[in-house]
């Protein structure tokens, strides 16, 4: 008979039926939140954590600011939007 393929050994272990790959059988699906929903958790703003950088960097953890305009860094509307949602 020969050792079974790779493909024999697969239809073995995935479920079968029409639409199963990568789905997770037997769970029913999650609601998916909005972008507004998924923001009522208070999270960190651009300032606390640009400060907490700073202070991590000052007890020598050896990370380094981004440059301006580099990949990964705040824009000027990342700034602008700060503002605009900072406490008075």
């Amino acid at each position: 008979m020969g050792t079974p393929s790779f493909f024999h050994l697969l239809r073995k272990i995935m479920p079968q039926g029409k639409g199963t790959y990568g789905k997770k059988v037997g769970r029913p699906p999650q609601k998916k939140k909005s972008g507004r929903d998924s923001l009522k958790i208070k999270r960190k703003g651009l300032y606390a954590n640009i400060h907490a950088k700073r202070k991590r960097i000052a007890a020598g953890s050896g990370e380094k600011m981004r440059k301006p305009g580099t990949k990964g860094s705040p824009t000027a509307a990342n700034f602008k939007r700060a503002a605009k949602t900072a406490k008075k």
